[in-house]
């Protein structure tokens, strides 16, 4: 077994609470984002960005909370270039006990254009603002952002600037997903050799996936003298997303002979933050994703499987263990009690408290009475389902749908709305046309339905189905997840998650903040 200890330390920078939380839908709840953080924090993550704290008032007290429950991560706040962001960041992040501010400033002739400013008023600017961050924090990040489209001289200039200002570490984004491996690499070479002073920061990669390399992208600029991995969980993010921080960990790991680097990453606890990260995004993980896929680990061509089944390593370049899969899928009966449904989560890498395992086992028992069998994926799924106690002021009592091939569905729905029962019908293109037409009924509202998507979680007619809805009412986006063997079940319990989550969502929308207007346009 290779000796790591003496390699190069790559530090793991995660973004899925700012960058990946930018997805259109993927907003996560305050409690979502506790737990979250406290995962990535457990699983060894370098660098955690909590969020953009000027964002909202929503933001700004997650990323505290995070900072002040912060065990081992640094905890770093995003700020755009002016004085009200950084302070704004760091009093977010100033109770940690590793604080970091990450501003940043779009460098290239395409973004100088948005602010109007010349290279002259710019490059002042980053002096003045790395400067007050600096003032503040003992820790700065500072980022051009569209570095890999800025001309080569501009670039070097600021970047010294900001480095004789305190910033320790200078990331160097491909905000649009352009760039590729090489001029990945020549690009953080070119700028350590020519800047001043680059010998003493760490120079960070931050690569978006809009043409699929933003894996190869952040690789091979560690190749190039990179230390620090910009990175979502599942690869969220805005647009195609971000680099995966599971594919540069584990191709790190599994090609440490081509590439002797190493993390603080704990691979193992890998499977079990994508699930929950998939889970309060409403983010379903596509089944051949790299890592964690449902196809991932799985052989079905007969040469394939025979080779497996004599020796793992004819079509397996890595265990199922080193990223948290349990081997063991025996399934559970009806018959199985508590202790043994405690012990298959913890097997899946899934800690729950007693008054949540309640919950999951009364429901356990219920999709037992269905099914034959319950399979780990069945027992994932219905953890996602736990209700969301923040969210409850919507609640489905009974659902009974009639349809044919003859005319249109017909749905019958009763529900709790902030305690009082009540009841409503209505007709519709289909089963779950007609639920959500009732549900509108007992609840108006404009909500506009951007996604639908269900997945099967095992085989079979009895399978579960998890239902994915993400819905968008004035500018504000919620996502519902749920499942039930019954699709329509299911679908009429992940909208109203989302019409839930949307209420919530508008009460905390902080006055005069355009969310979407400062998370979504002026990112790294």
């Amino acid at each position: 077994m290779t000796d790591t200890s003496k390699q190069d330390r790559v530090l793991i920078f995660d973004t899925t609470l700012r960058d990946g939380e930018q997805s259109p839908g993927a907003t996560m709840t305050h409690a979502e984002k506790l737990e979250i953080a406290e995962l990535l924090d457990d699983m060894g993550v370098d660098i955690i960005e909590a969020g953009f704290p000027i964002a909202s008032e929503g933001d700004f007290k997650a990323v505290a909370e995070i900072a002040q429950r912060s065990k081992n991560a640094r905890i770093c706040g995003l700020a755009r270039a002016n004085p009200q962001d950084i302070d704004r960041a760091w009093e977010a992040v100033k109770h940690a006990a590793k604080p970091r501010i990450h501003t940043f400033i779009g460098t290239s002739p395409l973004h100088r254009a948005i602010p109007n400013l010349s290279m002259d008023e710019m490059a002042e600017r980053i002096h003045e603002t790395v400067t007050h961050a600096r003032n503040l924090s003992p820790d700065v990040q500072w980022s051009p952002m569209d570095a890999t489209r800025t001309e080569h001289d501009y670039l070097c200039r600021v970047i010294e600037i900001a480095i004789k200002a305190g910033a320790g570490t200078i990331n160097i984004p491909d905000t649009v997903g352009y760039t590729a491996p090489g001029e990945s690499a020549d690009l953080i070479r070119m700028v350590i050799e020519r800047v001043p002073g680059a010998d003493e920061v760490i120079f960070a990669t931050h690569c978006h996936n809009d043409l699929g390399m933003a894996t190869a992208n952040s690789l091979a600029a560690v190749e190039a003298g990179a230390r620090q991995i910009e990175c979502t969980i599942n690869g969220l993010g805005e647009r195609a997303g971000n680099t995966a921080l599971e594919e540069v960990v584990m191709a790190l790991k599994v090609r440490n002979d081509i590439m002797p680097y190493r993390t603080g990453i704990d691979t193992t606890k890998i499977m079990h933050l994508s699930r929950r990260v998939s889970t309060v995004s409403g983010f379903p993980v596509q089944p051949n994703k790299a890592i964690v896929g449902k196809n991932a680990f799985a052989h079905e061509s007969g040469i394939h499987q025979d080779g497996v089944l004599k020796n793992a390593e004819t079509f397996e370049i890595m265990k199922p263990e080193d990223v948290g899969l349990s081997t063991n899928s025996l399934p559970l009966g009806k018959h199985s009690g508590r202790a043994a449904l405690r012990d298959k989560l913890r097997q899946l890498g899934t800690e729950v408290g007693d008054n949540q395992l309640k919950d999951i086992f009364v429901r356990f028992k219920e999709l037992a009475d269905r099914k034959k069998e319950v399979y780990d994926e069945d027992v994932l799924a219905l953890v996602t389902a736990t209700a969301d106690g923040e969210t409850n002021r919507l609640q489905l009592v009974n659902l009974k749908v009639v349809c044919g091939t003859g005319g249109p569905a017909e749905a019958v729905i009763e529900m709790e709305i902030d305690g009082e029962e009540t009841a409503a019908e209505s007709k519709g293109d289909g089963p779950v046309d007609a639920t959500f037409k009732a549900v509108r009924k007992l609840h108006p509202n404009k909500a506009r339905l951007q996604l639908y998507q269900v997945n099967a979680v095992t085989e079979g007619t009895d399978a579960q189905a998890t239902v994915s809805v993400r819905l968008e009412e004035d500018g504000v986006i919620a996502t519902g997840q749920s499942a039930n063997t019954d699709t329509v079940v299911a679908s009429a319990l992940a909208y109203i998650q989302a019409l839930n989550r949307l209420l919530v969502r508008r009460s905390k929308v902080g006055p005069g903040v355009d969310r979407r207007e400062v998370s979504y346009k002026d990112s790294v």
